[in-house]
């Protein structure tokens, strides 16, 4: 009886170890967001540095992955007056073990008419190594964008 009782036992111990391994996840994507949203709104009389980071997430990486992005103004803001783009380049490099990189914006006190168009949207555009999606997965392809908005 013990015999049949241990040889069960130890069956069912080495049936079960390899059954349902846990899947590998290795989904590519960056993405760029202000504390979990896409739009966020600046105030008109602050003066500060903005910081809105790029984020990548995969599994470790042994290249260097570069993320293009594009900046669009409205017709509202001035450079200069308004805001400082203080990233000279619309790119960044992700090296490996680094996965969030930020685009940096210096605003300055000057206050905005209402009904302009106030914004400045940096959206994504590729990453050098065709693997990645833009934006989450999915597709709605959330925080592909962020839109700022300088409000009075």
């Amino acid at each position: 009886m013990k015999l049949i009782l241990y040889t069960a036992f130890f069956a069912l111990l080495f049936s079960s170890c390899s059954k349902n391994e846990h899947e590998r996840y290795d989904l590519r994507f960056v993405h760029i967001m202000d504390n979990g949203a896409s739009t966020v709104n600046i105030s008109e009389k602050g003066n500060s540095i903005g910081t809105y980071n790029i984020y990548l997430s995969a599994p470790q990486f042994l290249e260097p992955v570069t993320v293009t992005y594009k900046i669009t103004v409205g017709a509202g803001l001035t450079e200069g007056v308004d805001y400082e783009l203080l990233n000279p380049a619309e790119s960044v490099t992700f090296l490996p073990g680094i996965y969030d990189m930020p685009v940096r914006i210096r605003w300055k006190a000057n206050p905005v008419d209402p009904a302009a168009d106030n914004t400045i949207k940096i959206e994504l555009l590729r990453a050098s190594n065709g693997d990645f999606t833009i934006g989450l997965p999915g597709k709605d392809q959330l925080q592909k964008s962020l839109t700022i908005t300088k409000i009075p």
